[in-house]
Formats: C-alpha cells, structure tokens, sequence
C-alpha cells in the first residue's frame, strides 16, 4: 500500500483509533482477572492500551497542527501522489512547458495549478520538495511577456509542501486572484527540513558546521524561481510568508536579505531560533551568528527598506511578546505592521483564518505582472490590480512603526 494514502488528517480515521483506544483502555481491567496467571497476555493488554493512547494523542495533536496529511509525508517518502497536487514535474522543473493543457484547462475554471517537483540549489546542492503554485493566468497568452510576482510560502515545523494543500491555499489564492485582492502570484512551497524530519528543525537557517537552510531557501531558490518559473526580479515583487516557525523564517529572512525581498508576513512567529527538544543549538555557541539570526536585533541594528506583518493571537502569549519587541526594536525605513486577533490557540485553525487578509495584505504591497527589464509600480502596473483595504477581519491592533 502507498503509504501516501494513508490519512493522518482524516476525522473518520481519528474516529476508528479512538474507539479502538477506548476498547483497548476498557480491556485492560476487564481482562485484568481472567487473565491472573496470563501474565504476558497482561502485558500484552497494557502495552496495547499504551501504544493506541500515544497513537491518539498523536493523530489529534497532528490534525490540530496540521503538521501531516499522510504517513508517507510523516515519514519523509516523498511519494505526493494525491496529496493536493496536479501534476508531478521533472527534476527543477525542467518539463513545465508540457504542464501547458492542463494549466490551461484549470485557468478556464478560474483554478491555478499546483505541481510538484525536486530542486537542487546550484550553491549548496542539496535537493529538497517544493510545491509551486502557478495562477490560472500563468499559461494565458496575454501574459506570455509579463513576469509575476512571487510568495515563498514557508511551512511550519514539522511539516513539508504537502500541508498546501491541507490549509487550503490553491482555493484561496484562486480567489483572491479573482477578486483581484492579489495580483496573478506565482507561491513557491519549499520543504524548509529536509529529512528527517521530526527531531530536525533547522528554523530555516545556516547551521553552524551543519546544512545550509538559508542559502537553500533564499539564494538557491531564487535564483531557480528567476531562471525556471519565469518571476520578476525586483525585491518588491518578492514576499515570504509562513505560519510559526515560518513566520519566524519569513521575517528573519527578509530582514537578512532585504537586496532580494520587500515584504515578509508572519502568523503566529517569533523573535528568534528555539533551543528545545526537537531544535538543537544550530549556532554551535557562536553568539554573533545568533545575533545575526535574531529578528529583534536586526530591526534595530540593520533597518532596511522592508514591509513586515507580524500576527499572533490574544492566546499567544510568547508570540505576541515576541512581537511587541520587535515592534519597539524597529527603526526606519522598516515598516512594520502588527495585528493581534481573536484565535484558537497556537494551531492551524489561527492561522487559516488569517490567510484571505494575509493575501490582501500582500497584495496591496507586492507589484502586478510586468514584462521583462520593466518594473511594475506597487499598486497598478501593467495591468489594474486595485489596492485592496489592508486590515484583518476582527483585528484587535494594526500598529506601524
């Protein structure tokens, strides 16, 4: 069996292993007599209760985060058949071009087109997962000259570009693309850990005397982004984008690399890398590199020109501290922007009912489609993207700085 069919996220498979769980519970003290001189069959009760309990816990903590649709996702397969996407591409995307009928037939129902594909960054060579999100205007004739904008979408630890598709985010680009809340956007979905996975989280950064993240994800996929998928080059056209740990790595990468980005949104992210059970010391003791990888200390340190977007929730405590700091640390040209919100807690339910004002809110500050060696103005360009009105739905604080 493909292991990518099996659903971690599926209500009616959650409902089997609890009541499997509860049988299991239930059996232990039923059985516990009958049982007197079975002492392995005992055992045997007890570890089976155990292991459903843990397996429980387990699925609800996954379909609250949304860290997994799949086994084959938990285990790092690769296999992405039926997982959100419409089509498998060659390695970097070299075989797009024959993407063309189906790009075209989904645009005529107003859908973009997801793929999937391997990519290897030419300055760190590693080979990772990335889902690429094409809009339904991508393969229209009329923009066969104009370069679109882009979102590096970065997924929260410990998840890869399958949860794409689980958040919803083909729907809710097509239609914020057609209400024109968001100019035609090209997404870019990468896989931020590489395998493994669980017990691996690298916040998107280059390890000290360990893997490249940042280069990956920043250099590397740019540079693919410009040559393959045909974006525009211009840092207002750029924006990264993520939810926990993602959000931290959007905002520390568009602050350490604002020559390329302009905008970085951020839901439910933090300050600065963790130290825990599941993020080892990526720096390795150097302090300076910490420092250079500390949100807080580059907004007032090294302010650029860049437009950031930092939510959290009234139930986020860390988060929203994290973000009040920033706040106060920033210095112009920096413009940050911060909006505190009703929420659910620090899961996937917060963030999803963020994402059609998070798209608005990239839209009204990335550019529209313009052709090649021409620079589309923030708002209008070549084609009329009216600036929607920014702000979230219930928001409690929308503070610049």
């Amino acid at each position: 069996m493909n292991l990518s069919s099996i659903r971690l996220d599926s209500p009616v498979n959650m409902i089997v292993v609890v009541v499997l769980t509860l049988l299991a519970i239930i059996a232990v003290p039923w059985f516990w007599d009958r049982w007197k001189r079975k002492r392995l069959w005992r055992s045997a009760t007890i570890l089976l209760a155990v292991v459903l309990l843990v397996l429980t816990t387990g699925m609800a903590g996954n379909m609250i985060g949304g860290f997994f649709p799949t086994v084959g996702s938990l285990l790092g397969t690769g296999v992405y058949a039926g997982q959100g996407t419409d089509a498998e591409a060659a390695q970097n995307g070299e075989d797009l071009e024959k993407l063309r009928d189906t790009g075209v037939a989904h645009a005529r129902e107003g859908k973009g087109t997801v793929v999937h594909m391997k990519v290897t960054g030419r300055r760190t060579k590693l080979t990772r997962d990335v889902t690429v999100y094409l809009p339904p205007q991508y393969f229209d004739a009329a923009y066969k000259e104009l370069r679109f904008p882009a979102i590096e979408w970065i997924p929260n630890y410990p998840s890869g570009p399958e949860v794409f598709a689980v958040y919803g985010m083909p729907q809710q680009l097509d239609a914020a693309i057609a209400r024109k809340a968001l100019p035609p956007t090209v997404v870019i979905v990468p896989d931020p850990t590489g395998v493994p996975k669980v017990g691996h989280d690298t916040e998107c950064v280059d390890e000290v005397n360990g893997t490249a993240n940042d280069t990956y994800l920043t250099a590397d996929l740019r540079d693919w982004a410009l040559q393959k998928l045909g974006v525009a080059p211009n840092r207002q056209a750029w924006t990264i984008a993520g939810w926990s740990s993602g959000g931290y790595c959007a905002m520390n990468l568009v602050t350490r690399h604002p020559q390329w980005y302009g905008q970085a949104v951020s839901v439910s992210g933090y300050d600065k890398a963790q130290i825990d059970a599941e993020t080892e010391d990526l720096f390795h003791g150097r302090q300076d590199i910490n420092d250079a990888n500390n949100v807080r200390v580059n907004v007032r340190l090294h302010p650029s020109p860049v437009q950031i977007l930092a939510i959290s929730g009234e139930k986020e405590n860390y988060e929203s501290y994290a973000i009040d700091q920033i706040r106060a640390a920033a210095r112009p040209p920096i413009q940050f922007t911060s909006w505190r919100i009703p929420d659910a807690g620090h899961n996937m339910n917060t963030f999803k009912s963020q994402i059609p004002d998070v798209l608005a809110w990239i839209g009204a500050h990335t550019t529209s489609p313009a052709p090649a060696g021409r620079q589309a103005e923030t708002t209008g360009g070549v084609l009329p993207w009216p600036l929607p009105k920014s702000g979230a739905h219930g928001a409690l604080a929308d503070t610049d700085q």
